[in-house]
């Protein structure tokens, strides 16, 4: 049976103090912490062996970790949580930083260009990689569909989806089909689109071909084929990410072995995806610490994320993916503007 977590309620005024000042300063040194310095650095109001007694009960809470036979100490996984839910103080961003995040927002003329540029955005304001997944293909469905006939028989399909995502398939072909049918087969492919959501246009195609036996049916015959050939591959989300070599920088990941396993998660995508799976059911900024996220196996690593969507619509998760000793205070009110304006963004005026 797990024991239950220790609360800010659990400890007294003082003790919430030090461990406040001490993941302050171990998030901007990077070194343990001893008394003396913590002393110097903060008003804590008491004497240098209360202080050690007072990290020595923190230590035996679990809050706390001696790394090496130092004085000092670091925060755990759960100290730092503690610290991110009762103890850390947050403030808007600041004037310049709010003035990029919107500027970002209002001059990206596509979405994929401003899916890309958040992505950079984030990495630049936060020091730390910045993470932004495309819109899900449920909740940004295909709304037109445009082919372009290539050398021999390769055919490029162009999908817009709602929110204005643009994205590209080449298709190989085993049938001969010249560019006057495949624009055919695109305007009447694009009508059904109107009529229903894609999930559906193969049995609303077959049912009007079974209906309609004219010499429309060559045509239908072929848009059959090509949307299923097109769109049945379909259905992926994909991941931009800006600033992933930032963590080779931060002293805790000089471990050759331990970088090599962070980077080759964003490479491989997965794992990541389903941290940021789990904010789209969330619907407001989430913070993963070290094991709580799908990233345990990498130690060190905190996620902080948020939806952006249209409207009422969740489309997506954008994110700061760093050491577990980032500045929280800094990268959580950053990642929550950021979604907040990307989604006005994407809503258009007069919506929210």
């Amino acid at each position: 049976m797990s024991e239950k977590p220790i609360s800010a309620a659990d400890l007294g005024r003082r003790a919430r103090d030090v461990l406040r000042a001490l993941v302050q300063d171990y998030i901007h040194t990077g070194e343990p912490v001893a008394s003396q310095p913590l002393l110097a650095r903060h008003e804590l109001d008491c004497s240098p062996a209360t202080v050690r007694s007072v990290m020595a009960d923190l230590e035996a809470l679990g809050l706390l970790t001696k790394p090496h036979a130092s004085a000092g100490r670091i925060p755990t996984g759960a100290g730092y949580r503690l610290y991110v839910d009762t103890l850390l103080k947050v403030r808007p961003p600041a004037q310049a930083d709010r003035e990029r995040i919107e500027r970002v927002a209002g001059e990206s003329p596509a979405v994929e260009a401003l899916l890309e540029n958040t992505a950079g955005l984030l990495h630049n304001l936060s020091h730390h990689a910045g993470v932004v997944t495309t819109p899900r293909p449920n909740a940004d469905p295909v709304r037109q569909i445009e082919f372009v006939k290539l050398r021999e028989s390769r055919v490029l399909v162009v999908f817009v989806s709602e929110a204005g995502l643009v994205t590209n398939k080449l298709m190989h072909l085993d049938f001969p089909v010249e560019a006057g049918e495949l624009e055919r087969a695109a305007n009447y492919l694009n009508e059904k689109l109107r009529e229903g959501p894609v999930a559906t246009l193969r049995e609303r195609i077959l049912a009007e071909m079974r209906e309609d036996r004219s010499a429309l049916h060559g045509l239908v015959e072929k848009a059959l084929l090509l949307a299923e050939r097109s769109i049945g591959a379909g259905g992926e989300t994909g991941m931009v990410v800006d600033g992933e070599e930032s963590f080779l920088d931060a002293p805790e990941f000089a471990d050759v072995q331990k970088a090599r396993a962070l980077l080759r998660a964003f490479a491989e995508k997965d794992r990541i995806l389903r941290v940021l799976d789990r904010v789209l059911r969330a619907r407001e900024v989430q913070i993963f610490i070290g094991a709580e996220s799908e990233l345990a196996t990498i130690p060190d690593v905190s996620v902080v994320a948020a939806p952006y969507g249209r409207g009422d619509t969740v489309l997506g998760t954008l994110a700061v993916i760093g050491p577990t000793r980032m500045n929280y205070a800094r990268v959580i009110p950053l990642v929550d503007l950021t979604a907040r304006e990307i989604s006005r963004a994407l809503s258009g005026p007069g919506e929210s």
